[in-house]
């Protein structure tokens, strides 16, 4: 009882209570230091230095929560913000960069339909229902149109069956001619002997909000920190030094997100710089500035920060 007192004074984020996005955003909150302990069985955790608590929601609700205003920040996919239909109801602030997949409509290697347009009036299986019967009311309305059916008894339409996991199985089962489901590496969708044919949407993790937030200062003050903390794993901090008559080479292949710090060393003829680098290319980075002589080239981890 004492927890639910407190919760009309705080900002509530409403954050995966597992599956695919849960691991990474435990991950998220760490490196932006929102410091809490969940109770087990507990779907609601205070957070220590913060007048905030996170709410721990399966992702497919997290939309309409926070569409709703039940709740001010959450994370989940792009994907359940459609499926929920609450684009026009939150507000995207950040795309989060992990959870990225593809939401596609799938039919067996074998024997399965060439294209979406084959596909209508069959059985189609998915978890998605309504993105799904968005996408084929409308293609069922343009092959209905084409061959003269639309709004009569003969119009042939789409069967979605609604599969609550597992979706891959439903063609080799024969419970469907088609699935709509995720794809991420494709691994599982190779293994049940399918391929995609037509990509509905891509989705990604999201941070959002929203349109009317209890604590707008402390929603700016969490953005800002999960921006940092995004940027942190994008980059490193290099350090290295370099003679004064290379500095215009070395700022070049190190320029930083503005300029390179540079301090004058004991040696007049020398001096250190330091920048932040990109880190899926600082081995090439470093190649280069040993290539005009720079030494001392040393590499930094970046915890968080502000850019």
């Amino acid at each position: 009882m004492e927890l639910i007192k407190d919760l009309p004074d705080r900002l509530l984020f409403a954050v995966p209570k597992k599956g695919r996005l849960h691991a990474s955003c435990l991950s998220l909150l760490e490196g932006a230091d929102i410091q809490f302990h969940r109770k087990n069985r507990l779907d609601i955790a205070l957070v220590k230095n913060l007048p905030m608590a996170l709410v721990f929601l399966p992702a497919a609700d997290i939309a309409k929560f926070v569409g709703e205003g039940n709740v001010d920040l959450g994370i989940t996919g792009q994907d359940m913000i459609a499926e929920a239909e609450a684009e026009n109801k939150v507000d995207q602030l950040l795309e989060l960069g992990f959870g990225k997949c593809r939401l596609c409509i799938q039919v067996p290697v074998k024997g399965g339909a060439a294209n979406v347009e084959e596909l209508v009036g069959k059985r189609i299986a998915t978890s998605f229902e309504g993105i799904s019967s968005k996408f084929f009311n409308k293609i069922d309305a343009e092959a209905a149109a084409a061959n003269g059916t639309l709004g009569t008894d003969a119009q042939k339409k789409t069967e979605l069956v609604f599969v609550s996991g597992s979706v891959e199985a439903a063609c080799a089962l024969g419970l469907a001619d088609g699935i709509v489901d995720l794809v991420e590496s494709g691994e599982t969708m190779q293994a049940a002997g399918l391929h995609d044919i037509v990509t509905i949407l891509t989705s990604q993790a999201v941070l959002i909000t929203s349109k009317k937030p209890s604590h707008p200062d402390l929603v700016q003050t969490i953005t800002g920190r999960i921006k940092g903390v995004i940027a942190a794993q994008k980059y490193v901090y290099i350090n290295y030094n370099v003679e004064r008559k290379h500095l215009k080479e070395a700022s070049a292949i190190t320029p930083g997100r503005r300029a390179p710090t540079v301090s004058p060393l004991e040696d007049p003829e020398w001096v250190a710089v330091s920048s932040m680098v990109l880190k899926n290319n600082v081995a090439h980075t470093m190649d280069q500035l040993e290539a005009i002589g720079a030494r001392d080239i040393l590499l930094f981890d970046i915890q968080n920060c502000r850019v």
